[in-house]
């Protein structure tokens, strides 16, 4: 769940980047937060996948009732397990959590392709970038991630799943966000 603590901090920044660490129900914890994103903060927003094909996740979505109409999709899963690929307007597919740079840029296509001016970008996860990349790579990029962020003026929100021996790059990571929140 999010905190109504957590939740007063995101209201009163109007654009910001978050780390929200996840203990357990990780797919719960997802679909909650953009929930939250799409229902409450009534704002479109780009879903970056690099742990469940975009389908799955659409589906989980949907059937947790959040329009999905408004989230543009990219997908670093499917062409990475040898899934099917067919072109949607909704999703871009992109070859594999590995690649960073097809990733930022599908992630600057997809925000700027959005209308208006409040935006949400839900990366999941840092832990599937650390079993592709070194820590040091993650770590640059995450910076990188949280400065485009910024230029965007975006509601970013970064997921981790918590744990022990990824607490040094957490903290690492922490000093660029402007939140950290468990759930």
């Amino acid at each position: 769940m999010i905190s109504k603590e957590n939740k007063k901090k995101l209201i009163e920044l109007k654009e910001y980047v978050a780390l929200a660490t996840i203990n357990s129900k990780y797919n719960n914890a997802n679909i909650e937060l953009i929930k939250y994103m799409t229902g409450e903060v009534k704002s479109p927003g780009v879903y970056v996948t690099l742990n469940k094909p975009f389908k799955t996740i659409e589906s989980d979505l949907k059937n947790s009732k959040v329009d999905t109409r408004i989230i543009i999709f990219i997908d670093a899963v499917t062409k990475t397990v040898g899934g099917e690929i067919k072109k949607i307007d909704q999703c871009l597919f992109i070859g594999s959590p590995e690649n960073l740079s097809d990733i930022s840029i599908a992630m600057d296509q997809a925000i700027t392709s959005l209308k208006g001016k409040d935006k949400f970008l839900f990366f999941d996860s840092l832990n599937t970038l650390l079993l592709y990349n070194t820590a040091e790579t993650v770590a640059r990029f995450i910076h990188f991630l949280a400065g485009k962020m910024r230029i965007w003026k975006v509601k970013g929100i970064i997921i981790s799943l918590e744990k022990k021996a990824n607490k040094e790059l957490i903290d690492e990571l922490s000093q660029f966000c402007d939140i950290k929140f468990e759930m």
